[in-house]
């Protein structure tokens, strides 16, 4: 432990022990330099044995470094003290309780400080968020209040170089476990989904007066994160309303996916759910959650689809006779239209065929009978009237035998 009064870097004095964690302690510091109060976080000795880690360390030290956000502590400097063999961090110096103190003092906060808190963590991560950081252990311990009720994030990017070092346990998961995202639990890579869930167990927190899932173990806490979700807020506190209640709920869903896609939406959300509203994402991740349950209870349900072995094994079924239409009535003059363009049965076409030889014969008798009368009208008195005679006898036949054609043709 560092004794108070001593200089880091010889610029950092340090006045005051304001707290310690498993990998650092920090202290109230002015610094000589630019005459003015800071932070200074002094990792602990055994991290500094771990070159891999000292390199990520100041890796993720300039990355937090770039964050300059309001609702984010101000990274200032960083390096390594000589002397006490120690890697350290400046950050900006904020005066105010944690959110962690400020519940143990005042138990569970009424929903609109709630969501105000969350809401400027929500405004914080989704800077960070944006500029590619994680902050991978949001904690009411991480949250700092100043005097004029401005919260801010602490310890961007720490917990990033100390998982990855070999100093960390095999096994272990950096962070305090109950804030832990079901996939962090299992050891999964960090996302910007595993800090909207931390923060929803906090916002759970701060409204209930308790944790959502109160385990012994990581292990215990992995299986209540996947049995299904916490007693809802209202429940535990009538003062919450239902909408804000499902709000924090849904960030609190233990697949990624189903949670909010940005902590800006859980801003939206939880402020929307304060005035007794379900957010637009809300909504739709409700609907998915729905749609994923429902499809887990139809696992045990027969495929809908056969494979192609079952379908070999078992005959296809019949298929429904469909249902034809009503036919609809054709109109008067469409049906004229439609007989007249109907081509004819063949025996009215052998009808129509005679009936033109009919008549092609009746005018070559009616051409032989004008022609017979011309001869006549030039012939003397005896010779016409023999003429005429056989004319008539003639034009007598063939009329005879028209006649027979008829009767044969039309079986009269």
């Amino acid at each position: 432990m560092a004794v108070l009064g001593v200089e880091i870097a010889g610029r950092y004095r340090l006045d005051e022990r304001l707290g310690a964690g498993g990998m650092s302690t920090v202290y109230r510091a002015v610094d000589g330099v630019l005459e003015r109060q800071v932070a200074v976080k002094l990792l602990a000795e055994h991290l500094s044995e771990d070159d891999g880690f000292v390199v990520r360390f100041r890796r993720e030290a300039l990355a937090a470094a770039k964050l300059v956000h309001p609702n984010v502590v101000q990274v200032y400097d960083h390096g390594h003290d000589g002397d006490a063999h120690r890697y350290f961090i400046v950050m900006e110096y904020v005066k105010g309780p944690t959110v962690g103190q400020l519940m143990r003092e005042r138990g569970r906060l009424a929903a609109g400080d709630a969501v105000d808190i969350v809401s400027q963590a929500c405004e914080g991560l989704e800077y960070a968020h944006r500029h590619g950081v994680i902050h991978r252990d949001v904690k009411p311990g991480n949250l700092l209040m100043n005097p004029d009720g401005v919260v801010k994030l602490a310890d961007f990017g720490i917990a990033k170089a100390a998982e990855d070092s070999q100093i960390t346990q095999i096994g272990s998961v950096v962070g305090t476990a109950a804030y832990l995202s079901p996939e962090r639990a299992r050891g999964d890579e960090a996302t910007a989904s595993a800090d909207v869930y931390s923060l929803g167990v906090v916002m759970y927190q701060l409204l209930a007066g308790r944790l959502p899932y109160e385990t012994g173990s990581l292990t215990e806490l992995a299986t209540r994160q996947q049995e299904g979700n916490p007693e809802p807020l209202n429940a535990l506190n009538p003062d919450v309303p239902p909408a804000l209640a499902r709000a924090v709920t849904q960030a609190l869903a233990p697949r990624p996916d189903l949670r909010y896609r940005s902590a800006a939406e859980m801003r939206d959300a939880v402020r929307a759910g304060l005035r007794g509203r379900d957010s637009s994402a809300t909504t739709a991740l409700e609907t998915a959650a729905t749609r994923h349950a429902t499809a887990a209870t139809q696992v045990a349900r027969p495929p809908a689809h056969d494979s192609a072995a079952t379908r070999v094994m078992r005959p296809a079924p019949a298929p429904a006779p469909a249902r034809a239409p009503a036919p609809r009535q054709p109109s008067r003059r469409a049906q004229r239209r439609a007989a007249q363009a109907a081509p004819p049965p063949p025996r009215a076409r052998r009808r129509g065929r005679f009936s033109r030889f009919l008549a092609l014969l009746f005018l070559f008798v009616l051409l032989a009978t004008v022609v017979a009368a011309l001869v006549i009208v030039n012939l003397d008195g005896s010779q016409a009237q023999d003429f005429e005679r056989v004319v008539t006898d003639r034009v007598q036949d063939q009329i005879n035998g028209i006649r027979d054609l008829i009767d044969r043709a039309t079986g009269g």
